[in-house]
């Protein structure tokens, strides 16, 4: 096995330039398998770009991302998706008139095609993925619920829900407990460490204390380049890290 071989995201010199600004500069890191990487940083640095990039969102001007030793920045972004790789926004974007069950039901891989939307049946297979995936996103007893009457907390679990059920190996989360209660942003944390257990995932956020409670390493990232990069302990002593980002 080589050293790539290992990691499920090999990203290296990546770059992109809008009119001359570098709002990625040169960027180079890995994730393991069963790992959730934390990108943290000021305001600008870059955080959601990254992100923007690897999906297929925004097109790099130089370098590569590699997912599995597949190629990501030659694919359009649904390719990207059927690879393996989900991504959530910053806003959740769930059915609102639709139940908690119908949003996880139309997410199901199944209804892809256009034939497989209309022939779709509630099979056993699909009703017992749709039970277990309530489950782990707390809202097994909400299943015929409106999305419209949950939390905001709720929502963004749905949408975690949604992007699981397709089972991707690697999630992407852009800062997913912004605006949530103290209880719901714990319960998040719970979820996450029990999602990397089948795969990896790479959150951006602001929340350190979230950080805390979720990162197996972190990336700082300021005016697009890595600043720093290790466990959240050895990120946080950092003098580059306390000066630019942690010490305001």
């Amino acid at each position: 096995m080589t050293s790539h071989e290992r990691f499920l995201l090999t990203v290296e010199g990546l770059t992109v330039s809008f009119d001359g600004f570098k709002a990625v500069n040169d960027l180079n890191f890995y994730v393991e398998p069963n790992e959730c990487r934390v990108i943290i940083g000021p305001n600008g640095a870059g955080k959601t770009t990254v992100l923007d990039l690897i999906c297929g969102r925004t097109r790099a001007t130089d370098g590569s991302v590699k997912f599995k030793n597949n190629e990501l920045l030659k694919m359009r972004e649904d390719q990207i998706v059927h690879a393996g790789v989900g991504r959530k926004f910053q806003t959740p974007s769930v059915y609102e008139d639709l139940s908690v069950f119908e949003n996880l039901e139309i997410s199901y891989p199944k209804g892809y095609s256009v034939f497989g939307a209309l022939s779709f049946r509630r099979n056993e297979d699909v009703k017992a993925r749709i039970q277990d995936i309530a489950e782990t996103i707390f809202l097994e007893d909400l299943l015929d619920e409106k999305a419209a009457f949950l939390s905001h907390g709720q929502k963004q679990w749905l949408e975690i829900g949604m992007l699981l059920i397709q089972d991707p190996e690697l999630l992407m989360l852009d800062e997913p407990v912004a605006g949530m209660s103290v209880a719901e942003r714990k319960k998040t944390a719970e979820l996450l460490n029990r999602i990397i257990k089948d795969r990896s995932v790479i959150v951006i956020e602001h929340d350190m204390g979230f950080v805390e409670d979720i990162a197996t390493r972190v990336n700082v990232l300021h005016q697009g380049k890595m600043l720093s990069e290790g466990s959240m302990a050895h990120v946080k002593a950092d003098p580059k890290v306390i000066e630019v980002y942690l010490g305001h």
